[in-house]
């Protein structure tokens, strides 16, 4: 379930810290009527694959209107974000600076399709190894310190002269779940001395801002963020002029999120641990199993009831390692048939939830002015066998 209205206000938020450009990160969560909020409040919309653009456009969202990223893209997506007319290609690879030179050969466009080039600075982010995107070693980008960047500004430059493609910025991501700012100011300071000589209108720093997902976690606010980066451009001699924007999509979604399992059986196993097992897991939340990710638990029914109780919640899925919440404080009169609730699971649960075990993926509500309304339904058994030949 989404909270509808906190939702539209963090995109308020971002709209208001960064201007016009800022995009949301469609992979923390993405549906057709996410991608039709964030537009309608005034975002632009980063996707990372061709299934991701499918569902924007679908929407209705206007091609212009989105960037379109991935470390990997085919001829078929570059083709359908070229032909579809997207506002931004963020380059990742020689490969594909290859491919659009190819694709684009030729082509009689009324606007060549405008490139960032995407560079990793050389920084390492205080985060969990898996969600560390700007170090040297990283399957993303060119490396600032190796002079692969230079390369790649050299190469595009190249097709630009030939009137295939226009360079409008550079691009840089160093990271999700970053709580402290600071790893954005050596972003900057690593970026400012390649890019100032360039001479190109855009900066992007991409995405990264953590959210507090557990008692005593905290953040910085989308404000802080993006003034730590307009203080650290303007520190160290980037044109005021440049437009300086970001792709948020954790902070736009995560908390406004909440996931509700219904507890089928619980078993205690006497001086070790009391299992809480729901009728959901890895399938729809795999960040405790990828990431180690913490959550914190409550029933609906009693969310001001003390919880004295430590249980372990787990899922129906054939693994061990299968749980929600290590460690979860809840009542001690917890049953089977109570609704159990996690907070924080608006970004990459849904848009991480498999069918493992065949497990149905579960609905996706928003809820606004009292009422709720279906924007993902409920999968059947009968959808699990709609590919099948």
């Amino acid at each position: 379930m989404y909270d509808e209205e906190h939702v539209r206000q963090q995109c308020r938020d971002a709209v208001s810290a960064w201007g016009e450009g800022v995009a949301y990160g469609s992979k923390a969560f993405l549906c057709r009527a996410m991608a039709r909020l964030a537009h309608e409040e005034g975002m632009s919309i980063d996707v990372a694959t061709g299934g991701e653009l499918h569902v924007v456009l679908d929407s209705g969202v206007p091609a212009e209107a989105v960037v379109m990223h991935g470390n990997n893209k085919s001829d078929r997506e570059l083709r359908y974000a070229l032909d579809a007319g997207v506002g931004r290609v963020v380059v990742d690879s020689f490969d594909e600076i290859d491919r659009l030179g190819r694709l684009t050969a030729g082509a009689a466009a009324a606007r060549p399709p405008r490139l960032l080039l995407r560079v990793t600075p050389g920084v390492e982010a205080h985060t969990h190894e898996y969600i560390m995107t700007g170090q040297t070693d990283s399957k993303f980008g060119f490396g600032l310190g190796s002079g692969q960047a230079a390369e790649a500004v050299k190469r595009v430059r190249e097709l630009e002269a030939a009137g295939n493609v226009e360079l409008v910025g550079i691009h840089s991501h160093i990271g999700s779940q970053i709580f402290i700012t600071a790893s954005f100011e050596r972003a900057v300071e690593a970026m400012a001395v390649f890019f100032r000589p360039l001479g190109l209108p855009e900066l992007c720093v991409g995405g990264g801002l953590g959210v507090p997902y557990v008692t005593g976690e905290s953040a910085p606010t989308m404000s802080e963020w993006a003034s730590t980066v307009r203080a650290a451009c303007a520190a160290y001699g980037i044109d005021p002029a440049t437009r300086v924007t970001a792709e948020p999509g954790r902070s736009i979604v995560a908390t406004a999120g909440i996931t509700l399992y219904t507890v089928g059986t619980i078993k205690e196993l006497p001086g070790l641990r009391t299992y809480v097992a729901v009728d959901g897991g890895m399938s729809d939340n795999p960040r405790p199993v990828l990431y180690g990710s913490g959550y914190e638990a409550f029933l609906p029914r009693a969310t001001d009831a003390d919880r004295e109780l430590t249980v372990t919640i787990v899922g129906k899925h054939c693994e061990s390692g299968d749980f929600i919440v290590r460690d979860a404080s809840v009542p001690s009169d917890i049953r089977v048939g109570d609704v159990i609730a996690t907070p924080v699971t608006g970004a990459y649960g849904h848009s991480m939830a498999s069918n493992y075990n065949k497990v149905p993926r579960p609905p996706v509500l928003f809820l606004a002015g009292g009422g709720a309304r279906t924007v993902v339904r409920r999968e059947t058994f009968d959808d699990l066998l709609a590919l099948e030949t």
